[in-house]
């Protein structure tokens, strides 16, 4: 092989990552902006390729080839801004700008655009809420105007008609709009009333698709829970039955992208067919079209939808790479296939899934050849070696997007990922086959997926363990900082891994960082300490107390009076999305940290007490909650949530109190909450109008808790009796250092402590933390145990 067949094809490479980072960028400006962008980039071109064309002659073949890679970029610049600035002006259209600005009631006409999706945990009692991406066809609005424009729309609906629904589908919905969170082509969020009149069917293929899809989750459904559910999900990426602990620990060991259809599904596929082809010694024609119609079936199977053609694209782009053995082919494809993707639907560009497909081919290309040949030459078996090579390839091409993610870097994600290599494409040549037969031999297709179940199993297994390794994941910066410091990083790495000198000096300093610090970490693990069940952060003067759902997600009440502060609350637990914010009252205290919930993060949705008052922290909330298109539930007595490892259920207030010494505390939201069997109640800024009318309205012991948050930063506005009823093992006080109201009142704290409770103080102890294990409740402060509860 020759020095230039090793060298990767770049020629392309500038105008597919040009054209994907303007339609990004694109995604978050407006339309002018964008093709503004545009038109200045073809100038600077069409200047670029004068010059170069008029002054050949004087200059060498290295100044040329620069010139002619920057004129690819700037096409790539002028292909993005123009397909993207196209697609913002239907989603900025004016008229339908107006509708969502009135909010009024609307009726539209839609077409799905991919299946109904429920969100995680949901109201005790309620059907959880749907997410139906759709098409608008055509919308009228409350004074009779109508509007067609064919933008994009997310429907969020509560009715269970709506899960039945197929792509491709037209259907009329009633509802109310309101702002996108923005940051893609989504133009309205419908919220949704009543169920959707359906004005014809699906096409053939998304019914077809629609019934092996059923054959299969009927298949699964006398398998075990963990690994039944997981089977759905790695051969369609239909993840409803998916329990929640499997997902966190698939997070928590890199393994998610086996919960989604990716490009490495359609791989394993058609390569099943190209091996069988092979064996067959069929002539290569029939072998291609035999792997041609392998891609269409198994994308019918998945549904058609723009992330299964992105991961079809990818797929045969590294399958091709694989069969022909050209990477230098292959790569031109790959970057002709993203220029291609995201002129198409500029929305990709801003897909995480999208970045994680191509990042994962991409290193599937340009650095597994060459690992997996480094390996060979030091003894290594082949296939030892591509079993190596690829996996880990993949996933440090995709860390810097995960790292940005999820805050963290995993250390487990490749020892994990290499662990279930074997597992995967038997697991998913049988979940297909198992689909493909369930409408003619259920019997079969449930044999089928027994069989396919043990190696779901084992990918479980590793999870599982992989997400309990001590130390397992390091925090880091998230966001689009995080993630670009880690791509520097890595390439730096990459760059400087060429000399074996820093090769051995990077082996050595990491074995001696794992070496030095693990012991440490397993012995101290640090923040938040394992087995805790409600947090009170440090904040100042207001409350943040968090209850956690599952790893990376809690349920959060009161948000502080700073978002940096809420925000780092947040960070210091780890907590990536919050499926629940409540709202115990409107003043500042409680309200003014907001914004650092939001922040990086997805809250699912909102609560808040039915007293609008103050006016200034409810129009915060609500604001807030308007511009990431989160809704706003005003919640009565006798609510109800559960999610994870949290049921919550509001106490009060039993009914509005008026005339008292503040009615905004004593209709604050009194929450009892229940975390591995552990009582909290948690009391807001409730007074001792509110306590009193609690404890005459609930039952003898509807008060008892193991924890209390004490009302209102511990002030002396508190009825003794509602405290003795409560008889709480652990006390915790919000409260800011230094304060002037004279929070916490000493009496109160010291009828606490009298009751039998450990009392601990925001203001004095810092972060503080109940755990529960073994031994039962203990209180940590920073990671410090200071005490076992007495009870």
């Amino acid at each position: 092989m020759t020095a230039d067949a090793k060298v990767p094809d770049l020629r392309l490479a500038g105008l597919a990552v040009a054209a994907w980072l303007t339609a990004l960028a694109g995604l978050h400006l407006t339309a002018a902006r964008t093709l503004l962008a545009a038109v200045v980039a073809a100038a600077v071109a069409v200047l670029v390729a004068v010059h170069l064309l008029g002054f050949v002659g004087r200059q060498g073949a290295v100044a040329r080839r620069f010139g002619w890679i920057t004129v690819a970029v700037l096409i790539g610049i002028v292909c993005g801004g123009a397909a993207t600035s196209a697609r913002l002006a239907v989603r900025d259209a004016g008229p339908m700008r107006a509708l969502v600005e009135d909010g009024g009631h609307v009726t539209a006409e839609l077409v799905v655009r991919d299946d109904p999706r429920a969100l995680r945990g949901g109201i005790v009692g309620r059907p959880p809420t749907l997410l139906v991406p759709a098409r608008l066809v055509t919308v009228t609005g409350p004074a009779g105007q109508r509007v067609t424009a064919p933008a994009r729309m997310l429907v969020l609906a509560d009715d269970p008609a709506w899960r039945g629904l197929l792509p491709g589908q037209r259907i009329t919905a009633e509802g109310r709009l309101t702002e996108p969170r923005g940051g893609d082509l989504t133009g309205a969020v419908l919220l949704a009333e009543g169920e959707p009149v359906r004005l014809g069917s699906a096409s053939v293929l998304q019914r077809a698709a629609g019934l092996l899809r059923a054959g299969l989750q009927r298949a699964c459904a006398p398998l075990p829970d963990d690994p039944g559910g997981l089977l759905p999900g790695l051969v369609v990426g239909d993840t409803s039955e998916l329990p929640d602990t499997v997902e966190e620990d698939f997070r928590a060991t890199g393994m998610t992208h086996l919960n989604a259809v990716s490009g490495s599904n359609v791989a394993i596929v058609v390569g099943a067919v190209l091996l069988a082809a092979r064996w067959a010694r069929v002539g290569p024609t029939l072998a291609v079209v035999l792997c041609g119609l392998a891609l269409v079936g198994f994308v019918i199977l998945v549904r058609p939808s723009p992330s299964v053609v992105r991961a079809a694209t990818m797929g045969a782009i590294g399958l091709a790479a694989l069969a022909t053995g050209r990477p230098r082919a292959a790569v031109p494809a790959l970057a002709a296939g993203i220029a291609v993707l995201v002129l198409v639907d500029p929305d990709l560009a801003g897909d995480a899934g999208f970045a994680l497909s191509v990042l994962a081919t991409g290193g599937l290309l340009l650095l597994a050849p060459r690992w997996r040949d480094g390996l060979r030459r030091r003894g290594v078996p082949a296939g030892a070696a591509e079993a190596l090579a690829v996996p880990a390839a993949a996933q440090l091409a995709c860390s810097p997007v995960i790292a940005g993610l999820s805050g963290t870097v995993s250390l487990v994600a490749v020892p994990a990922n290499l662990l279930v290599v074997p597992a995967i494409a038997p697991a998913t040549v049988l979940g297909v086959l198992a689909a493909t037969i369930s409408p003619v031999w259920p019997a079969g297709a449930q044999a089928v997926a027994w069989l396919a179940h043990w190696p779901a199993w084992w990918l479980v297994l590793v999870a599982r363990h992989g997400a309990r390794v001590p130390a397992g994941n390091l925090p880091w910066p998230g966001g689009v900082s995080g993630a670009l410091l880690l791509a520097a990083l890595t390439v730096a790495l990459l760059v400087a891994a060429r000399w074996p000198v820093v090769r051995r000096l990077v082996a050595v300093l990491t074995t001696a960082v794992v070496v030095g610090t693990l012991p440490v970490r397993v012995a101290a693990p640090g923040w938040p300490p394992k087995g805790w069940v409600v947090v009170a952060c440090a904040v100042g003067q207001g409350d943040v107390v968090l209850l956690p759902v599952a790893p990376g997600r809690a349920v959060v009440v009161d948000a502080g009076p700073d978002p940096a502060a809420a925000d780092a609350c947040l960070r210091r637990l780890g907590v990536r999305r919050v499926p629940l914010l409540v709202v115990s009252h409107f003043h500042v205290d409680h309200t003014g940290g907001v914004a650092g919930v939001f922040r990086d993060r997805r809250v699912d949705t909102v609560v808040t007490p039915r007293w609008p008052e103050p006016a200034i922290g409810r129009d915060l909330v609500h604001d807030t909650a308007a511009v990431h298109g989160t809704p706003v539930v005003a919640a009565p007595a006798g609510w109800r949530y559960a999610a994870g490892a949290v049921d919550l259920v509001v106490l009060g207030p039993p009914y509005p109190m008026r005339g008292t010494r503040s009615d905004p505390n004593n209709n604050s939201l009194v929450l009892r909450a229940t975390v591995a069997g552990v009582r909290i109640l948690l009391a807001g800024d409730a007074e001792t109008e509110e306590q009193q009318a609690l404890r005459e309205h609930l039952p003898p012991y509807g008060l008892r808790a193991d924890v209390l948050k004490v009302a209102h930063h511990g002030s002396a506005y508190q009825d003794p009796a509602f405290l003795d009823a409560i008889a709480p093992a652990v006390a915790l006080v919000p409260v800011g250092a230094g304060n002037t109201y004279g929070h916490p009142n000493e009496a109160v704290l010291a009828r606490l402590s009298r009751g039998g409770a450990r009392v601990l103080r925001t203001d004095l102890d810092g972060d503080v933390a109940v755990v529960v294990g073994p031994s039962g409740l203990a209180v940590v402060s920073g990671g410090v145990d200071l005490t076992r509860a007495n009870r």
